[in-house]
């Protein structure tokens, strides 16, 4: 008996890998660009996360014999005019993109959905002033509402997430608030409100459930922002000071006095922004078709 129910639990096993394979295969062939960023995205978080394995050099060492290093040799793209490497100071300039594009859009999203998921719930009062706010603060694109931030508070990592965090809080709460509109008046909240279930209870148990989805979508697509925000803010000395290798501060280094002579000092961080942006933008539109299915072609 025992050996029958081993082999079920086996079959089931092999029928659950089979199915999770062939739904896999499914999404590759249905959304080819969707699984090359998702690869892309796969690919800088492995490197950022394993980056002592890529490369032996550590991206803050100065080396004045090995000063603008052409690509090739010892320096596989070159070195900077302090003779950093720049393969070192690329793979490590991923963490830090990473965790700032990440640390963000978290950040932007909890707070988000937070106040978005209040406003729209319980409307009246708290709806009309935490939409004029939030209206006050969208009048500012994202990038410029960064720069006013990042200027207040200050050249430091923890500042940068900060204040890319900000701007993104009322594009969160915005859609988050409209879809608290729609389920507030499902029947499921009309039933728990019968039991006698707390107003506050039933928005995070019961309504705050049904916006991941949105969520998910929207955070996904505000990743590539924030990672191209951080980029430029580090370009304008505004974002993570030395000695954090960022790729946007490597171009504002390099971007003036180097672009003739150096070129590779240019364009292999701006590769890496584009890549990684690129990337984080065709995860997101997949993202957003298989969630939303209103948005299938």
């Amino acid at each position: 008996m025992a050996t029958i129910d081993h082999h079920a639990e086996l079959t089931r096993a092999g029928a659950n890998i089979n199915s999770g394979w062939s739904r896999f295969t499914y999404y590759v062939r249905r959304y080819p660009l969707g699984a090359a960023g998702a690869a892309i995205v796969i690919a800088f978080l492995v490197i950022a996360i394993f980056a002592p394995l890529f490369t032996s050099f550590d991206p803050t060492t100065t080396n004045p014999r090995t000063s603008l290093a052409k690509p090739g040799g010892v320096h596989l793209l070159g070195a900077d005019f302090m003779g950093r490497d720049m393969w070192a100071r690329i793979v490590y300039g991923a963490r830090i993109s990473l965790i700032v594009g990440i640390g963000s859009t978290v950040l932007g999203c909890f707070f988000g959905v937070i106040i978005g998921l209040l406003s729209g719930y319980y409307g009246g009062w708290l709806d009309l002033i935490t939409q004029r706010f939030i209206d006050i603060m969208q009048a500012l694109p994202l990038l410029v509402m960064a720069l006013l931030m990042a200027a207040s508070l200050g050249p430091s990592l923890t500042n940068t997430i900060v204040a890319i965090s900000i701007p993104i809080i009322p594009h969160v709460a915005r859609v988050i608030r409209s879809n608290t509109l729609a389920l507030r008046e499902m029947p499921y909240v009309e039933a728990a409100k019968a039991v006698g279930m707390g107003e506050t209870k039933i928005a995070f148990r019961h309504v705050l459930p049904n916006t991941i989805a949105p969520l998910i979508v929207l955070g996904t697509a505000q990743l590539g922002s924030a990672i191209l925000t951080e980029a430029s803010l580090s370009f304008l000395g505004l974002g993570v000071p030395e000695p954090h290798p960022s790729w946007g501060r490597m171009l504002s280094e390099s971007a003036a006095e180097y672009v003739r002579t150096a070129p590779w000092l240019v364009i292999f961080p701006g590769l890496a922004i584009s890549l990684a942006v690129f990337g984080t933008n065709l995860l997101g539109d997949a993202v957003r078709d298989i969630l939303d299915p209103r948005q299938r072609s």
